[in-house]
């Protein structure tokens, strides 16, 4: 093996060729073809970007993609996970228990209907919520468990959803790293009370700023209409009994509705996103396939044995372990993949239950903690046992995430990855160590090129 680039050598990565096999297509998303623009242009052209005719067609077919009754699309996935949230009932004085590990979108809206958040741990594996730390979290308070499938990995549902059963808690599919994968054979999203996912330009299935939910429940529908689509919430549209008398008024206040630009973008998208995951699913294979032997590194990946997908891979994490390359810092590690041309800083989220606004904000001037504004009990004294969330940044990391099977090029990077673990050793010498904190509250890279 060749010398180590941090140390002088050549890098391994050097995208030689032209065209495609010069890799400027490698990572770059979304795919975008005439198309595309054809669609967008023709809604443009008519005037009809504020309108709601073609994302209700986008919502049809959504629907008909998923697996469900009812969808919605809005303006980003916030909105969709804020009336989500609304949806499933949740209010002044409820809990809402959530992953740590997770973008903040996930549960800080919360806090806008008058709740609260408890965090719960994530299984060191996969890194989404671990059943096994959700009981802990439930008190009289608690209203619903947002299941977020982490970096497009499925959740454990099953165990899950056993738990919101006996409890009688509502469950919220935060799908926005998943669109499109499946848990044990069924669709994300349709598992739980209500699915949700961010459709913005960054994710897998990208259409633009946009959001969309998705329930089997007609109630549930009709209050997250209610809340943030009131243009669409009239007499003669509304079949849950309460909600007639508040027929064409925005009970939440919000205006969520879809840009039409982003609805048009996202039928033709549709049309092809299962078969380009099909090829993601090769490219990441492939690269998975060709360092799984290496020490000190692995990538997170669902057993597909039983019908689990993760259909575009949303952010492919790397799990490190230190101790079989002699104790070598992920920091260290990142750095000479850096050198290699890989793409890598190490850590991922930072813990949500470590963040200021979790802790000390007050955001609508309660003169008190938001987050404890109603509770009649510190909720923050729970975040203690939570050691996975904790510790997770030191042995975990985002590879490079590739959207094309380009063996030749794929195999650049496969070299780099096993050049640094094989010379590890002289990496030790002059390993500074870690800092105290690593990760950031907004991890992932969303330019046009990731």
């Amino acid at each position: 093996m060749s010398k180590l680039a941090i140390f002088g050598g050549e890098p391994a990565v050097t995208y030689v060729g032209s065209g495609k096999n010069d890799g400027s297509d490698l990572i770059k998303w979304p795919v975008v073809t005439d198309e595309d623009r054809e669609a967008v242009l023709e809604v443009l052209n008519k005037g009809g970007m504020s309108g709601t005719d073609v994302t209700k067609e986008f919502e049809k077919e959504f629907c008909e993609w998923v697996g469900a009754k009812y969808a919605l699309g809005t303006n980003n996935g916030t909105a969709a996970l804020h009336a989500a949230m609304y949806g499933v009932g949740l209010g002044h004085g409820d809990e809402l228990i959530c992953p740590s590990i997770t973008y903040w979108a996930s549960c800080t809206s919360a806090y806008a209907l008058g709740a609260s958040v408890a965090f719960a741990d994530v299984d060191p594996n996969t890194l989404c919520i671990d059943p096994k730390k959700i009981e802990e979290k439930i008190t009289d308070r608690t209203k619903a468990i947002m299941v977020v499938h982490y970096c497009a990995h499925p959740a454990d549902m099953d165990p899950i959803m056993e738990i919101a059963k006996k409890h009688n808690l509502k469950v919220i599919e935060d799908v926005s790293h998943a669109q499109g994968g499946k848990y044990k054979g069924r669709n994300l999203g349709t598992i739980g009370d209500i699915g949700a996912a961010s459709l913005m330009s960054g994710k897998s299935f990208a259409i633009g700023e946009a959001g969309i939910l998705w329930t089997n429940n007609l109630e549930i529908y009709e209050r997250a209409v209610a809340f943030g689509s009131y243009e669409r919430f009239n007499t003669g549209n509304i079949e849950t009994d309460y909600l007639k008398e508040f027929a064409g008024l925005p009970l939440g206040g919000y205006k969520h509705r879809m840009h039409q630009l982003s609805a048009a973008m996202g039928r033709v998208q549709l049309r092809h996103y299962d078969e380009r995951c099909v090829e993601i699913n090769k490219a990441m294979n492939y690269f998975r396939d060709g360092i799984m032997d290496l020490p000190g590194v692995r990538i997170i990946k669902v057993d597909e044995s039983d019908g689990s997908t993760m259909a575009g891979w949303y952010v492919p994490v790397g799990l490190y372990n230190s101790e079989e390359l002699g104790g070598l810092s992920i920091s260290r590690f990142c750095e000479a993949l850096r050198a290699e041309g890989v793409p890598v800083n190490p850590g991922i989220n930072r813990p949500l239950h470590t963040h200021p606004i979790h802790n000390t904000a007050d955001i609508y001037n309660n003169g008190k903690p938001t987050r404890i504004r109603f509770t009649s009990t510190d909720i923050r004294e729970m975040d203690k046992d939570l050691p996975v969330s904790a510790t997770i940044n030191k042995k975990a990391f985002f590879f490079p995430w590739f959207k094309h099977f380009r063996p030749e090029i794929i195999d650049q990077y496969i070299n780099a990855v096993r050049k640094v673990c094989e010379n590890y050793k002289e990496l030790l010498a002059d390993d500074k160590g870690d800092p105290e904190v690593l990760g950031g509250w907004h991890r992932f890279n969303h330019s046009k090129k990731s």
